[in-house]
């Protein structure tokens, strides 16, 4: 069983037992909330240059299976556990999640106080960390003058759009999927709904968007801060008021900034599946999964075209916005509840609708 360091750039050093891939890595250390779902997690797009620490203490009991990956290929840097199950027990498992990770080249690290680094991870705010092999030669003086000196990244959305655009055919409404980093319950939701799916990359044009002839655009989730995302932003400013939209994660804060609002960085963002939402036009709650560590200023709002719609009650920070004059919504959370809870679902159904209605209005006028 070989040992494992885990070393924030605070100096503070956890020793842990390997799994996964045996390589060194580095990447700003998270925490994710969420009690299951690990798959989906690792699978998340994101998660981009991030090493991700579970803070449910067992992890790895169902094993991988066919079904519940959000992307084909992971994002994340490294994977942090307090205790990894090696023998998995589920009739749809086909590997353990240690063998998972070890195929897609990805490190872990177990047995290390999850507590300890969550706490920390809460009071500085996400750390850049390493996860590397243990032994009498590693300086972790060195390491750590490294990783205070390493910029963060800014090109997260470049790194998990895809390339080239491609269709996931349907008979209903035609929707343009711009993927920002899109996990791939989105497009099962519209799936599910019969559209006629285009999935676009983050850098493709209003006008290139607009001769698919759109009944809606869809703005997918994605990595990073949104303000680096300057093309997907412009993109959207030459989308406004000609279709309807619907935006989730970034792709809502990305739709806010091209209103003129503004975005800050969250001390330690929020993941996992269990976070209050509040909507403002109906009063009711949900319970919501979430997966950003940045946040629409509310403040900013008031010099824009948007009505605050949503917000989180843990911290009272901006949840969904909707626009005054055109159909336009969006939300920071994930309504497609991969891996759940599904109290937001029906916000695809109101898409659907939101469609339907100006669809209407357009036969109306022809």
């Amino acid at each position: 069983m070989k040992k494992r360091l885990l070393i924030l750039e605070d100096g503070t050093v956890f020793t842990g037992t390997a799994f996964g891939s045996d390589k060194a890595s580095q990447g700003e250390v998270v925490f994710t909330t969420g009690m299951t779902g690990y798959q989906e997690t690792i699978s998340d797009p994101s998660f981009y240059g991030q090493i991700v620490t579970l803070t449910y203490p067992l992890v790895g009991n169902y094993g991988i299976n066919r079904d519940d990956f959000e992307a084909i290929t992971p994002a994340i840097r490294g994977f942090v556990v307090r205790e990894l199950a090696e023998q998995p027990s589920n009739w749809r498992s086909d590997m353990s999640l240690g063998d998972y990770l070890a195929t897609q080249d990805i490190p872990g690290i177990e047995g290390i106080d999850t507590r300890k680094l969550t706490r920390i991870i809460r009071t500085k705010g996400a750390v850049r960390a390493i996860l590397t092999e243990a032994n009498a030669e590693v300086d972790i003086a060195k390491i750590v003058a490294q990783l205070q000196e390493t910029p963060y990244i800014t090109h997260h959305v470049r790194e998990v759009s895809p390339k080239a655009a491609y269709p996931s055919p349907g008979r209903g409404k035609r929707v343009v999927l711009i993927d920002f980093g899109m996990k791939h319950g989105i497009l099962r939701e519209l799936n599910k709904r019969d559209c006629d799916v285009l999935v676009v990359p983050y850098n493709t044009t209003a006008e290139q968007i607009l001769a698919m002839h759109p009944d809606g655009i869809m703005l997918s989730n994605g990595p990073g801060n949104p303000e680096d995302v300057t093309e997907g932003i412009e993109t959207i400013k030459g989308l406004i008021g000609k279709v309807p939209i619907f935006g989730i994660c970034l792709g809502h804060q990305l739709f806010s900034l091209a209103c003129g609002a503004k975005s800050f960085k969250l001390p330690f963002g929020h993941r996992g599946g269990n976070h209050p939402v509040k909507n403002l036009r109906t009063g009711r709650t949900d319970l919501t999964s979430q997966n950003h560590g940045y946040a629409i200023d509310i403040e900013s709002l008031k010099d824009t075209d948007l009505e605050l719609t949503h917000v989180a009650l843990n911290d009272g920070t901006c949840e969904g916005v909707r626009h005054k004059n055109y159909p336009i919504f969006t939300v920071q959370y994930h309504p497609e509840a991969s891996p759940g809870p599904e109290d937001s679902n029906y916000l695809f159904d109101e898409f659907i609708e939101m469609m339907e209605i100006e669809a209407a209005k357009e036969n109306q006028y022809a």
